[in-house]
């Protein structure tokens, strides 16, 4: 088959999030089962632009409303990614460094669809289905259905929409309309929710199949979509829920290249102790202790809001028996005040406020515990990463949290659950991981061992995307 993936992300050229590693793993291993894999994203001026060869594809004219642009594709020439990767370049538009937090977000993802649907539509041939990922895509599955320049061609080809979250829908006022391309107006219902343009809702409807990124969020969403609940309900006999996996390639203890130690699941208290030593040294903290660390964006979302307090009090309750680090970055009064908490809790507390790529994987090779507090959590990647190297996650039970860690207090559980987003059951948690790494040895050298077993890998959740496009033939 031949398979289209549209996405704002992809890693390791622009990323956010988990969007960006989920766009940057799938297609290879979709084309390591024999597929032809392609990924097109916004030409943004990153590092990967700069430091790798390119030639170019193809080049047209479009435009929004009154906003007439050039666009070129240009693509990768070493498949070094392991897929066929393409950029999209619209000057005035696509050409920034940050992938988002512009004030003309709509106009910038709206080009670039329309620029997409426009180069696929003088394809000599069509592909087998088009993959969009979240609202930066969820246009196109109305373009190719209803706009009249691309129906007569594209309108039979298959799509695919995947929610990975359903926070963000990409709203457009109506007084906007006139930018999208000339469309059957009969059809406008199809983009509208609550008298709003909604790109999330409007692929939702168009779509000929939803999936989101776990079976739990794909459950959740019929009572929390963040206004799309009644939508999910209703389209709930074309959606399912297929779990997101990790890159085993990029994320192996035994050979990534960004930890200080090597190992396996036979060295793995021999060389996380090694691991440790160097990011406690790093960051002013005790290596005999626990060391519980969150990974993440700093957003209310993360429930990375509750991190102060829930900190302090930990410290305090548990007389300063586990040692605590931050890397991540947002809000920037949370950012302020954990910055703070490093000269009040010297010893016992540090962050790093930014995004490391290479710190992220010394912190889960270095950390006995990777803390998850999210308030939504559609998939989750980081406690996929934590197994993978043996530090044990503590989650709340929602979404694909709930999907992939087991409470160690039930049969062969692995993982440590909490119910709410709250300071109590986080503080609580955190001694619950102290007693673990204290009293019970054994247990911890089980789960330490026994989650590193766990495959999460791409190859099966790479397959049932390949079946589910096969029964849209």
């Amino acid at each position: 088959m031949e398979i289209v993936h549209i996405a704002a992300e992809c890693y390791p050229v622009a990323k956010a999030g988990g969007l960006g590693d989920v766009v940057g793993a799938l297609p290879k291993y979709q084309a390591e089962l024999g597929h032809v894999a392609k990924v097109v994203m916004p030409m943004y001026r990153t590092k990967f632009l700069y430091d790798n060869q390119w030639e170019l594809l193809h080049e047209g004219d479009q435009h929004i409303g009154p906003i007439y642009f050039h666009y070129s594709v240009i693509k990768e020439k070493t498949n070094k990614l392991g897929f066929d990767l393409y950029l999209v370049d619209i000057n005035g538009l696509t050409d920034r460094e940050k992938i988002y937090g512009y004030d003309d977000d709509t106009e910038r993802f709206l080009s670039f669809q329309v620029a997409v649907c426009d180069w696929i539509n003088k394809w000599e041939h069509k592909p087998d289905v088009i993959h969009c990922h979240d609202h930066h895509t969820g246009l196109i599955p109305f373009m190719v259905k209803y706009c009249f320049e691309f129906r007569q061609k594209l309108a039979d080809i298959p799509t695919v929409f995947t929610v990975h979250n359903a926070q963000y829908q990409g709203w457009i006022n109506w007084d906007k309309y006139y930018l999208l391309p000339s469309f059957d107006s009969w059809k406008w219902g199809m983009l509208d929710w609550e008298k709003t343009i909604n790109p999330m809702a409007s692929a939702v409807k168009c779509a000929w199949k939803v999936t989101t990124v776990s079976n739990s969020y794909m459950d959740e969403l019929k009572d929390a979509a963040n206004g799309l609940e009644t939508l999910f309900q209703y389209e709930q006999g074309k959606s399912s829920g297929i779990l997101n996996g990790i890159d085993t390639g990029v994320w192996d203890p035994l050979t990534d290249t960004m930890i200080v130690k090597n190992y396996d699941r036979e060295l793995v208290e021999k060389g996380k102790r090694k691991n440790k030593k160097e990011l406690a040294g790093q960051f002013g903290l005790d290596p005999d202790k626990p060391l519980i660390s969150f990974v993440g964006r700093l957003v209310g979302e993360k429930a990375a809001d509750l991190l102060p307090d829930a900190i302090s009090q930990s410290i305090y309750q548990h007389h300063g028996h586990a040692n605590f680090l931050v890397l991540g970055s947002g809000d920037p009064a949370l950012e302020d005040r954990l910055d703070q908490m490093k000269h009040q809790f010297n010893g016992y507390f540090n962050s790093y406020i930014g995004y490391s790529e290479p710190l992220s994987h010394q912190i889960y090779a270095g950390s006995d515990f990777l803390l998850m507090p999210s308030r939504v959590e559609p998939c989750g990647l980081n406690q996929m990463y934590a197994l993978r190297y043996g530090t044990v996650p503590m989650v709340r039970n929602i979404g694909g949290l709930r999907d992939t860690v087991t409470d160690m207090g039930d049969w062969q559980g692995f993982g440590i659950r909490f119910d709410q987003p709250s300071v109590w059951d986080i503080t609580y948690s955190v001694g619950r991981a102290i007693d673990l790494y204290t009293n019970k040895p054994d247990l911890y050298t089980w789960m330490r061992s026994h989650m590193m077993t766990i495959d999460h890998s791409w190859d099966s959740s790479a397959q049932q995307y390949i079946d589910l496009y096969q029964s849209l033939k």
